[in-house]
């Protein structure tokens, strides 16, 4: 799975190295896989990119898995020739006597983009829509439509594989996944992107054909891609790492969890992110891609303020989201002092499940801190009670509080080094400070949330409170083991439990 694979140093090749009738210029990038190289040619205007696919770290049978893979690519690019959909003009195979660690290396070359969606996430800010965040979307349904019509799966849409070129052009990319659909589903190895898989994948059996795949693979996909669009990247399953993500969707689409998306999306992008995020196949199976298509182009077209009126202020939160989303509709990626203004946080107060009490012993500077982070997971257990309830047994609310003999340091008492596991970025400076309060308490509420989810998935489901103190106390496995509160945690999970009840009462 590409979220556990390490990248590999990328590949030496020199500005001027030919590769068959293209010449590298410059290194774009590296992953997992290989190397990215921009390239030129005397007979294409077009700028291009030369993906340099190692082969050298590869056992004989993960290479003919990469040689099936590579021409499946190129073969579908041949076919399903769409302006939304990347062009992989050529795959060739290295034979270099004077480079001989580069022979056997596939380079497939391609159109050239100027950034991917992933790199447009990492700039932008948590909360708020990407720039052209509609159009985008509208690129990417377009572009999945034309491969489902076709008899195409993606199997491994995420933002990665979104390219943004010149003009606006918005491109699908990366079909070494893409199968050809064989009646309703089609077969692919099992391998893919934890952050985009639906939770069905992981309950089904890898056969000799490989792992099931079907066309509302790609709708749950676009579900999550779309939330993390219009929230500058949040994902709508919330965990410190993909693999956490995962077992919070899997716990969704077990009925364990309600779906939580980001309050900031407006109400018709919500309702269509839900469609797709349908737990299962079966209830997602009606929404297809060329409907999906459909209702985001609507949505788009519903976005954009009138092209007259597009320099005068904008009034109301409605018609500065309208501005957010509509921003590179008509400039294709513009300078930052371009970019739509950010959509205004609401001022309205809510009023979450488990909430602090006003006379409470909670400090007033903590409470939004805390009622942030609860809003980081999707189980009922995990509330600000909790979480304030939590944080008062580790250090009776004391930002500087420390246990230098067992190494535990700040406000929620992480170790270091299993803070740096977890950690959130609470307060949005860019850093992640375990001596912060709000990213303590923020990476808290992510570790608290994995560990309810763990030991529900583990069959301990009574008095769940109990359960998360002692595993955040000692471990999730030194719970699972003593199949409930470890004899060694009583003491501080029933101060726990007596700091929950004062605040839930």
């Amino acid at each position: 799975m590409d979220q556990s694979t390490p990248p590999t140093p990328p590949l030496d090749i020199p500005a001027g190295y030919r590769v068959a009738d293209w010449t590298v210029t410059e290194l774009i990038g590296s992953g997992s896989w290989g190397s990215v190289y921009a390239a030129g040619s005397a007979e294409r205007d077009r700028p291009l990119a030369l993906k340099f696919l190692r082969t050298d770290l590869l056992t004989p049978g993960q290479r003919a898995s990469m040689d099936a893979l590579t021409g499946q690519e190129v073969r579908f690019s041949r076919e399903a020739d769409h302006p939304n959909l990347v062009r992989t003009h050529a795959a060739v195979t290295l034979d270099d006597p004077d480079r001989p660690e580069l022979n056997g290396v596939i380079v497939l070359v391609m159109d050239r983009a100027e950034r991917s969606l992933q790199d447009l996430l990492a700039d932008g800010e948590a909360g708020v829509p990407v720039p052209g965040a509609g159009h985008i979307l509208s690129g990417i349904a377009a572009g999945l439509a034309h491969m489902h019509t076709q008899g195409w799966v993606h199997g491994d849409l995420k933002p990665a594989n979104t390219l943004l070129a010149s003009e606006g052009a918005v491109w699908l990319a990366d079909f070494g996944l893409t199968a050809e659909l064989d009646g309703t589903h089609a077969y692919i190895p099992p391998i893919g992107s934890l952050d985009h898989v639906p939770p069905e994948w992981w309950s089904q059996r890898t056969g000799v054909r490989g792992s099931v795949v079907r066309p509302t693979a790609d709708i749950w996909a676009f579900g999550v891609l779309a939330h993390q669009v219009l929230t500058g990247g949040l994902h709508p399953f919330l965990g410190s790492t993909a693999r956490a993500r995962s077992l919070a969707a899997q716990t969704y689409a077990k009925g364990a969890a309600p779906l939580r998306l980001d309050d900031r999306l407006p109400e018709g992008w919500r309702d269509l992110i839900t469609a797709c995020l349908a737990p299962d196949h079966a209830s997602r199976s009606p929404l297809g891609a060329q409907e999906l298509s459909d209702r985001v182009r609507a949505l788009h077209a519903g976005s954009r303020p009138p092209t007259r009126r597009r320099t005068q202020i904008l009034v109301g939160a409605g018609l500065a989201l309208a501005a957010a989303l509509a921003g590179v509709a008509v400039v294709a990626w513009p300078e930052r002092e371009q970019q739509a203004s950010p959509r205004p946080r609401k001022s309205t107060v809510v009023t979450l499940p488990g909430a602090i009490p006003e006379d409470s012993d909670v400090p007033r500077e903590l409470r939004p801190v805390i009622n942030e982070a609860a809003k980081r997971c999707t189980d009922k257990e995990v509330t600000p009670a909790l979480l304030a309830a939590m944080v008062k047994a580790e250090s009776g609310f004391d930002p500087k509080a420390a246990r230098p003999a067992t190494g535990e340091y700040g406000i929620a008492m992480w170790t270091p080094s299993v803070f740096n596991a977890w950690a959130v970025d609470g307060d949005r400076d860019g850093d992640k400070d375990y001596m912060s309060p709000p990213d303590a308490i923020s990476s808290m509420a992510v570790f608290t949330c994995w560990l309810d989810q763990r030991f529900k998935q583990s069959g301990l489901r009574e008095n769940l409170p109990a359960l998360i103190a002692a595993g955040y106390r000692t471990s999730d496995k030194a719970v699972i083991e003593a199949g409930g509160v470890p004899a060694s945690t009583r003491g501080h999970v029933d101060t726990v439990l007596s700091n929950l009840a004062a605040y839930t009462r």
